[in-house]
């Protein structure tokens, strides 16, 4: 059996298959060295019948027949141990659809996991993050879609975590997941595309490129997973266009990534941080779409947020950077995002609806595409789609921000659904207590709601926040096209006890 073992090894490496049925022999472990045969010790005279030996050869021949004989049956049991595990499907390793926290879209629905930095080196999460980034990106351009928003997916980076949990968590059929090795000027990505609701892989793949080529593999990575989605690729040129590198200059690539952690951070030192990046990325490339857009969010939230000592020198920025990524690249939405809500703060609501609309219909999987409309038709009186949008977002982003619940009360709270608006404002306080647009809010829910105690001491917190509030500033920063919208929120603000 010895002579065995090494034909069946030999045959085994020649099908590449030698580690994996070693893994099988010993269950993972590494296995003994075999230890010599003990010496022959000569044993009494026989005592039956003499048999004649035969010739030198015969040894051989009996371990070729047992080698005939036993290597199909060896073979035939590794192959069926594959076929067993491949496709055996384990319960704890395939997503229910009764757990999962969200109802299963009617159409193809995926999570893209942030892929994961094997570098070692933290100044290369750029890569990994910023191909994650864009595959999202590229997927929610297809309306036969339903793609998870980055924010709720990225929840997972660093994070071991089952794909059947992530599907549950997200409520999505497929699971996309991959890695980053970048070696000197080369770079290995690996992805894998994974139907939880069965547990099997759709795919895998591994590329091995120059650096320089990285951007090509976005394209190639997006074709793939929609062909074996089975989409069919009548919106090829969309997602061409949005899968097209908008720098090709890897530094710039490297800051605006950079930037856009910074910007979600949503506080004034941070958003001037992330405002410098964008800039070194556009003295790089004064052409890097994304940059221009993100850049203008940093000074249209200095407006918003009261961070500006010139507001009206501050919307005048973010028109401008409006305006030229626009005119960079008419089909991609987020400029038209940025549009619309500049527009909205200069009170010109229907150019601030058109915008938002024309983003949406570019990019109707965005999440962020979806929440920023939701503020353009609000503010215009359109609270019904308000809440839709909001809805649609949050639907897509199901690791909610406090912001996505501020829009809901807001709207719901136009709309004289007061309970529901109680209901939702009182989430995004509990996220972040300090958070003064939703106490504020929360306070005029629970005085038209009759909550009196409740919108007393929701008055208290507005004070503490900000101990120079006063409803005749607060009206000045209502963005709202209908006079009886300003006057439905001061009134109810009146009724809390505010001044």
């Amino acid at each position: 059996m010895g002579d065995i073992a090494i034909v069946y090894g030999k045959l085994s490496n020649e099908l590449a298959w030698d580690g994996f049925l070693a893994h099988l022999r010993t269950g993972g472990e590494k296995e003994p060295e075999s230890e010599p045969a003990p010496p022959l010790v000569a044993g009494p005279p026989f005592q039956g019948t003499r048999v004649e030996e035969g010739p030198a050869l015969q040894p051989r021949r009996i371990r070729w027949a047992v080698w005939v004989v036993a290597v199909p049956i060896v073979l035939g049991l590794v192959s069926l141990a594959a076929w067993a595990i491949y496709y055996r499907q384990v319960p704890d390793q395939v997503a229910s659809v009764k757990r999962m926290a969200h109802p299963l879209p009617d159409k193809p629905s995926i999570a893209v996991l942030p892929f994961a930095n094997l570098s070692g080196d933290p100044r290369d999460d750029y890569i990994s993050d910023g191909l994650s980034e864009q595959i999202i990106t590229s997927l929610c351009s297809i309306h036969r879609l339903f793609v998870i928003a980055r924010s709720s997916t990225f929840v997972y980076k660093g994070k071991p975590v089952k794909v059947q949990k992530v599907a549950e968590d997200l409520g999505v059929q497929y699971v996309l997941e991959g890695s980053v090795l970048k070696s000197g000027d080369r770079v290995r990505i690996t992805a894998q595309l994974v139907d939880a609701l069965t547990g099997r892989h759709v795919w895998s793949e591994r590329y091995d490129r120059e650096i320089k080529d990285y951007f090509k593999l976005q394209d190639e990575l997006t074709i793939k997973i929609l062909h074996d989605l089975k989409v069919e690729l009548t919106e090829g040129l969309p997602v061409r266009r949005y899968t097209k590198k908008h720098t090709a200059n890897l530094k710039a690539y490297e800051k605006f990534n950079h930037g856009v952690g910074f910007y979600r951070r949503f506080t004034k030192p941070d958003t001037e941080t992330a405002r410098g990046m964008f800039e070194e990325a556009l003295a790089l490339d004064p052409d890097f779409y994304n940059s221009i857009v993100m850049l203008g969010f940093t000074h249209l939230n200095d407006m918003r947020m009261g961070w500006s000592e010139n507001p009206a020198r501050s919307l005048q920025k973010a028109y401008e950077l409006a305006r030229k990524a626009i005119a960079l690249d008419d089909a991609m939405d987020s400029g038209h995002s940025l549009l619309g809500l500049v527009y909205t703060y200069r009170r010109q609501y229907d150019l601030g609806v058109a915008e938002a609309e024309r983003a949406v219909a570019l990019n109707p999987n965005g999440a962020f595409t979806l929440s920023w409309a939701a503020s353009p038709v609000g503010f215009a009186g359109r609270w019904e789609q308000s809440l839709q949008y909001e809805k649609q977002s949050m639907r897509l982003n199901p690791f909610h921000h406090p912001m996505d619940y501020v829009l809901v009360g807001r709207a719901c709270f136009m709309m004289g659904k007061y309970e529901e608006s109680v209901e939702a404002l009182k989430k995004a306080v509990k996220l972040r207590p300090n958070i003064l647009p939703g106490h504020v809010l929360l306070a005029a829910a629970c005085s038209s709601a009759g909550r009196e105690s409740e919108a007393a001491a929701t008055a208290r917190e507005v004070l503490r926040i900000n101990p120079r509030f006063t409803l005749d500033a607060h009206a000045r920063t209502l963005y709202y096209k209908n006079k009886a919208d300003i006057e439905r929120e001061i009134a109810a603000l009146r009724g809390a006890g505010l001044r």
